[in-house]
């Protein structure tokens, strides 16, 4: 039997801590890491606040504990070893910045599609606008298993039942609940449609769209078929034939400009400016200036972004007073949410330390488990991460 090597009477001064799923959605675990040596602690069998404050308990000694923002591991923390610094970790507030920035582009998808429109209409007034049926949402599998599944999260909801009861009765991750809980259903919507694949097609729709609107819809689908051919499509007519019948039905929307999506635009923002390209400059331009929301909410991004990078943690408070002042709605709540653990996001923002080795400890974990395919016990695994080479 393999036995896991003991783990020392003191934890070490930098501990590293996070969860790792046995089965995502159902059961976790807590993985304990030396940040200073990167080296794995302990495993813990759940991540309870019960268990990880035992812990902290029995190993004194830690000075500054990295972790991510779930409340049950800072309880654990101000109870059992209250002297410790916290710190968040920065790679995890750079992820809730840019879901919060992206859901700022979801909510003005509008603001872009009529700049769109009127730089087209500026550009070819000659043409007569062509009215369309209005645009629905095709009936696909995963735009319905969307609209199935916040009626039954509600549902549930309007029953008082927990997130986590939700999430066990309907096989979902918490976060898949809570995200279901806060966000409208247009925009669940919005961005399950964007999630369908494109396919062979998807390059030339923007081309395919403008020609049906300029053409009147009198455009036949095999000169269609050879102008994009031209322009180096190589799928089938079929294909073709089904999107000018679902722009004939009213089921695809006939972009008159090529709108970029919210992920596109999010990354777009997120990454430093010099690495972008000329072209990706100039359409983020024009993104803000079709929309003064997603204009604000680049700035703070970018400047919360500076800070990270430079560790500038003392402006994140200033930074905080005008997001809630100023800002969107997603960006005031990711400023609320900042507030509510300012010591840690701080020192996050400040100390050199963060939770980047223990999340490449957690994808060894599952590198392990997945090996093991379920059939060994905690006790096997928690010796084989313990065991490093």
């Amino acid at each position: 039997m393999l036995e896991a090597p003991e783990v020392p009477e003191r934890a070490p001064q930098v501990l590293g801590v996070d969860e790792f799923a046995f089965r995502r959605g159902r059961t976790y675990g807590t993985l304990l890491v030396d940040v200073e040596t990167g080296r794995v602690v302990d495993v813990l069998p759940d991540r309870t606040l019960e268990t990880f404050a035992a812990w902290l308990r029995e190993h004194p000694g830690a000075q500054v504990v990295c972790r991510d923002c779930a409340t049950a591991y800072t309880r654990a923390i101000r109870e059992a070893a209250p002297e410790a610094i916290e710190v968040a970790d920065r790679w995890h507030l750079l992820q809730s910045l840019s879901a919060a920035v992206e859901e700022t582009c979801h909510q003005h998808r509008d603001c872009l599609r009529k700049h769109a429109e009127e730089e087209t209409v500026t550009e070819g007034a000659e043409v007569a606008p062509m009215l369309l049926p209005p645009a629905e949402l095709p009936r696909t599998q995963i735009i319905e298993r969307t609209r199935h599944r916040y009626e039954d999260i509600h549902r549930l909801l309007e029953k008082r039942w927990t997130i986590s009861a939700i999430a066990r009765r309907l096989d979902l991750d918490r976060e898949t609940v809570r995200r279901f809980r806060g966000t409208d259903l247009d925009q669940l919507l919005a961005s399950a449609r964007e999630r369908r694949p494109g396919g062979v097609l998807e390059p030339f729709t923007a081309y395919l769209n403008t020609r049906f609107t300029e053409t009147q819809g009198q455009v036949s689908g095999s000169r269609l078929f050879l102008e994009i051919q031209a322009r180096g499509y190589r799928g089938s007519r079929q294909v073709l034939r089904k999107h000018l019948a679902a722009l004939r039905a009213g089921t695809v929307e006939p972009v008159r400009g090529d709108i970029p999506s919210p992920r596109k635009i999010t990354s777009w923002i997120m990454r430093p400016r010099e690495t972008l390209t000329e072209s990706q400059d100039e359409r983020l331009l024009q993104v803000r200036l079709a929309c003064p929301d997603i204009t604000r909410a680049c700035d703070l991004a970018r400047a919360f972004a500076d800070f990270v990078r430079h560790r500038r943690g003392y402006l994140l408070l200033e930074w905080s007073r005008q997001a809630e002042q100023e800002a969107p709605k997603p960006m005031r709540g990711f400023a609320g949410f900042l507030r509510q653990d300012l010591d840690a996001v701080t020192a996050g923002l400040t100390l050199p330390w963060s939770s980047g080795v223990v999340e490449g400890h957690v994808n060894r974990v599952k590198t392990l488990k997945r090996a093991m395919y379920g059939r060994a016990s905690f006790a096997l695994l928690r010796a084989r991460v313990l065991i490093q080479p």
